[in-house]
């Protein structure tokens, strides 16, 4: 049995359809990655997921249980969290507030304690007084992963975490990916940087206008297959 599901998944915006169908699997412990371009329906993807749009129950599976239909607080209950688009910090607190506030709704033991966070991201340890509006973008993101991190999820649900920042520090953020992964988190993560999602995915699942025109496992799949699935020509 899968960890989780998407079974026909469709998703809407008001009278606007984004998503047609996706069928998706993530089995435990793996890193799946879900590539295309703008308006792709990535993003939309992950929130239907996430319990931020919401859906048939059907439409969602997690652990053998239905959860299309689940509210937002409900679905990170139960140990699905999202590092959303843009890092979504709260420009009042601290570092260090930013971090705690992600156990509130799910404060369960495991793996990612406060500690834990700044040995995966040192620079925050330094920072931890900080106002997060100090810090640079890399560091922000850092505090966005490590926010969702401290609730101890099972899966991991990453929106464009390379956005915007320097090759550098997508390096960095990728490598403590797969630590996350090392510790047992099973972990989603939506890329438009086709090379650094083929580096760290077991499968990947191409998006095209809202509908999946490619998946398999990296190993198997040719440029020429990954770029008529990604642009279309």
């Amino acid at each position: 049995m899968a960890l989780l599901e998407t079974r026909r998944l469709t998703a809407f915006y008001g009278d606007f359809q984004a998503l047609y169908g996706i069928d998706t699997v993530l089995q435990l412990g793996e890193t799946v990655a879900i590539i295309g371009a703008n308006g792709a329906g990535k993003s939309t993807y992950l929130k239907s997921i996430a319990g931020l749009i919401r859906g048939p129950a059907e439409s969602v599976w997690f652990d053998g249980q239905p959860i299309g239909a689940r509210q937002a607080a409900d679905v990170m209950k139960r140990g699905i969290t999202l590092v959303p688009e843009g890092r979504r910090l709260f420009p009042s607190l601290t570092v260090e507030e930013n971090l705690l506030i992600g156990r509130y709704g799910r404060n369960v033991p495991g793996p990612w304690s406060l500690d834990a966070i700044y040995t995966l991201f040192p620079a925050l340890k330094a920072r931890r007084n900080s106002a997060s509006t100090t810090l640079s973008g890399g560091e922000q993101q850092m505090v966005a992963i490590g926010r969702a991190l401290v609730s101890n999820p099972r899966v991991l649900l990453c929106d464009e975490i390379s956005l915007g920042l320097a090759p550098i520090v997508i390096r960095d953020l990728y490598n403590a990916l797969t630590q996350i992964k090392a510790a047992g988190t099973s972990v989603i993560v939506v890329e438009q940087d086709i090379v650094q999602a083929l580096r760290v995915s077991d499968r990947i699942y191409c998006f095209q206008e809202g509908r999946c025109s490619l998946s398999g496992r990296p190993t198997d799949l040719s440029r020429e297959q990954i770029h008529l699935a990604y642009f279309g020509t």
